[in-house]
């Protein structure tokens, strides 16, 4: 019961820290990786500089991480929570293409790669042969082609990694759930060591996939640079002409700047940059959707009033914060007793007491599945046009102005066939009921034109249906890999309907579904006041009414035409209705028993238990007589 004078602290002052924490685990396994490179790097003359943190070797160390550290900065500001809900990866591109973050996600990665890329260069002996600017004898100086071709070809990777990372919308996050059947066998799996060690372990698999992009920038830059070649070369000239003596001409060398220890730094530097790029984001998903615990207590066991710090995420305009404190409270419900009696007993509140709070909120968020799924397939309200205020007619001080001829008096004009055709058409215009005399014969003109573009059309596709010729050439042209992305699949369009569009996270679902049923069957010993039996007959009736509508939404939910494979699966979706049904389960188990006392009719037992597919009580047979007793 939190006083009055007590300030709430919002949920958020104890989420950001938490996530301050994780992100300031993955930027040091970033320097770690940075510094292995700076070590790697280093010319070895001295024993002691080559690997001391304070010299060149931590300078080149500190560059390094911070062109990793741009991506992390990116993934702060464009980090989501689940999927982005679309019919197709094309309706994604339309929606999205537009906005900055796009343009950032871009210029972020060709950045990182543009500063890695000079770091490296920098770290290169003078016989490498990669130095921007070479002498030929004396003062002569030229500026080398293959350092430039160097960095174009590492800006190429950053921009198509950041196409990658658009493509597979890198920056989603996807949070935990808190299942009623993990209670027993509760594991550290959010602790910084297991997670580190997860990690470490994923290092392999990162490397790989390094290997991979490595050579598809190759092909690209391969096929790229030739057309961009002059731009960059002249734009290399601009820059360098101010420090150097260079000469005046633009034109390109004759040689291509390809040699084996500039192709081998090429692909040496391009691995390097990928794992860093890779191994980050791997970290930064992995930390950042660690449990909302802290010392093995939920966030806001720290705070001056608990239960309303709690109820201030779940309330929260963010679907981010909705999530983990949804999440929190499923938590709450399932492994921390003193935090659920405290719900429980938090009575005196200004909205009403914690638990029905906490009731209508879980219940209007599995409500809400509903409403998307009656949002789906709708065009968009249109905006209102504002009401203009009404303009007050003046009153006429003067005669209207007249309309006929000024030159009345004058002799008539002389008609010519400009003015009886234009006399002409305006009567047909303007005549009620008239025809035009055109209409039959453009008839019969565009009716005689149909029958040869269907004759044409039979001759050469052997049928006259145009709408079957042109699905049959679409399909064949989605069964390529170019159709990829305009394909509705079965899954992204049940994803869109069900959770709603523009981001949907199935876990607040799912965790708002185990929240109600855990705390309802713990309060059966925790709840004293019993002030929680008062809303079991609603709950059951909107975990039954929400599972049916449901179940026949999926039955009925048919492969759009595009869906080539046709695989009708949506994972999400039935976590989504395996928790509502788990949680229809618990509670049948626990208040059961209890049906008539709670109001709850013989016919809801019957729908919560079809839509749960429990099974039905069978009949007890005691009071029959055994027969076998029976002697002839």
């Amino acid at each position: 019961m939190a006083p009055a004078s007590v300030r709430r602290p919002p949920y958020k002052d104890f989420l950001q820290p938490a996530l301050h924490r994780r992100f300031s685990t993955t930027a040091l396994i970033l320097l770690a990786i940075a510094y292995v490179y700076a070590i790697g790097l280093a010319r070895w003359n001295s024993f002691l500089w080559s690997w001391f943190p304070i010299g060149p070797t931590g300078f080149r160390a500190t560059f390094f991480w911070f062109s990793g550290s741009l991506i992390l900065i990116l993934r702060i500001a464009q980090y989501h929570p689940g999927y982005r809900t679309s019919d197709s990866a094309f309706d994604t591109f339309l929606k999205h293409w537009r906005n900055f973050s796009t343009l950032e996600t871009v210029l972020t990665y060709a950045f990182s790669a543009w500063l890695f890329a000079q770091v490296y260069l920098l770290s290169q002996p003078k016989d490498s042969g990669l130095e921007w600017v070479t002498y030929l004898s004396y003062d002569r100086q030229r500026l080398n082609e293959k350092a430039v071709l160097f960095t174009t070809h590492l800006v190429i990777l950053g921009v198509y990694q950041a196409i990658r990372h658009l493509y597979l919308d890198v920056d989603r996050l996807l949070l935990g759930v808190a299942k009623p059947s993990e209670k027993a066998v509760r594991s550290n799996s959010s602790d910084v060591g297991a997670l580190m060690k997860k990690f470490w372990g994923e290092m392999p698999i990162i490397f790989w996939q390094s290997l991979n992009q490595m050579l598809a920038s190759g092909i690209l830059t391969l096929v790229i640079y030739p057309f961009l070649r002059k731009a960059v070369w002249r734009l290399s000239l601009f820059f360098f002409r101010p420090f150097f003596n260079l000469p005046k001409t633009n034109y390109v060398p004759y040689s291509w700047p390809v040699s084996f220890k500039s192709v081998t730094s090429m692909i040496l530097a391009s691995v390097m940059l990928l794992v860093v790029w890779i191994a980050g984001n791997t970290a930064f998903t992995m930390f950042m959707v660690k449990e909302p615990t802290k010392d093995q207590r939920p966030f806001t066991s720290g705070s001056k009033d608990p239960n309303g710090s709690l109820l201030n995420g779940l309330r929260h305009r963010k679907l981010f914060y909705r999530c983990f404190a949804m999440w929190e409270l499923a938590l709450i419900a399932r492994d921390f007793p003193e935090r659920r009696k405290a719900i429980y007993e938090d009575l005196d509140r200004k909205d009403g007491p914690a638990w029905s709070q906490v009731c209508s909120i879980c219940l209007e968020v599995l409500k809400s599945l509903e409403t998307n799924i009656g949002n789906y397939g709708k065009a968009p309200e249109p905006v209102a046009a504002p009401v203009a205020p009404p303009v007050e007619e003046k009153v006429r001080t003067a005669p209207p102005l007249k309309e006929e001829p000024i030159y009345l008096g004058g002799p008539a004009r002389r008609r010519n066939f400009l003015t009886e055709v234009e006399k002409t058409v305006a009567q047909v215009a303007v005549a009620p009921g008239q025809g035009s005399p055109l209409k039959p014969f453009a008839k019969r003109v565009v009716d005689a034109a149909k029958l040869q573009l269907l004759e044409v059309q039979k001759a050469i596709t052997g049928t006259d249906d145009t709408a079957s010729v042109i699905r049959s050439w679409a399909l064949k042209g989605l069964h390529k890999w170019a159709g990829i992305p305009f394909r509705k699949e079965y899954r992204r369009r049940m994803l869109h309907a069900v959770l709603g569009s523009p981001y949907g996270e199935p876990s607040l679902y799912i965790n708002a579904a185990y929240a109600l049923s855990m705390l309802t069957s713990h309060s059966l010993q925790e709840d004293k006041y019993g002030n929680v039996q008062r809303d079991i007959a609603t709950i059951i009736r909107t975990l039954t009414n929400m599972t049916k509508k449901l179940d026949r939404f999926k039955e009925g939910f048919e492969v759009h035409w595009t869906d080539v494979e046709g695989i009708k699966e949506c994972p999400e979706v039935d976590a989504i209705m395996e928790a509502l049904r788990e949680a229809l389960t618990t509670l049948i188990v626990e208040f059961g028993p209890y049906a008539r006392d709670l109001r709850l009719t013989l016919t809801d037992m019957r729908l919560a238990r079809e839509a749960a597919n429990f099974p039905e009580p069978q009949p007890r047979m005691d009071h029959l007589l055994d027969l076998s007793q029976w002697k002839r």
